[in-house]
């Protein structure tokens, strides 16, 4: 009698139709995943941002809230208090598929601040979060959310 070695034609078609049933069913979850770790940490970036304000506006009392993020990359040689109070990547503006905007108003020092954070597409999350310097952090679905602070009109 001769041994057959090897898999039939047969045999591996089947193998692949499984793989690509739990392919099918594990690639949705995956993606519902990724979403939620990126919200959340937006949410983390935008606590970080805000603790970062309220250390630099006790640095340098006569500058206040800084006015961009980018200027927490600058800040160290206005205000040498203030360095090192965001990492490298969050000063970029885009940290885990979001955009995090930075705006401050007024005349110095300022005393206000909003914080925007959106999605960069569609696969990184459906809130948009922002927030203002009461630290209190919102959302909203439909599209970029707004923060209207009294100190900014």
């Amino acid at each position: 009698m001769k041994r057959q070695k090897g898999f039939s034609l047969i045999e591996l078609l089947i193998v692949v139709a499984i793989i690509l049933i739990i392919a099918a069913i594990a690639i949705p979850n995956f993606m519902k995943s990724k979403m939620a770790a990126n919200e959340a940490s937006a949410v983390g970036s935008i606590r970080t941002i805000n603790t970062s304000e309220v250390a630099f506006a006790s640095a340098c009392p006569n500058l206040g809230f800084t006015g961009t993020i980018g200027d927490f990359a600058t800040g160290a040689a206005t205000c040498p208090g203030a360095s090192g109070l965001l990492d490298s990547q969050l000063v970029t503006g885009t940290k885990s598929g979001y955009t995090f905007t930075l705006a401050s108003g007024g005349a110095t020092p300022r005393s206000a601040y909003t914080i925007n954070a959106d999605p960069l597409a569609a696969s990184s999350g459906t809130r948009y979060f922002f927030t203002d310097e009461s630290n209190m952090i919102r959302y909203a679905t439909g599209g970029a959310a707004l923060v209207t602070s009294p100190a900014l009109q």
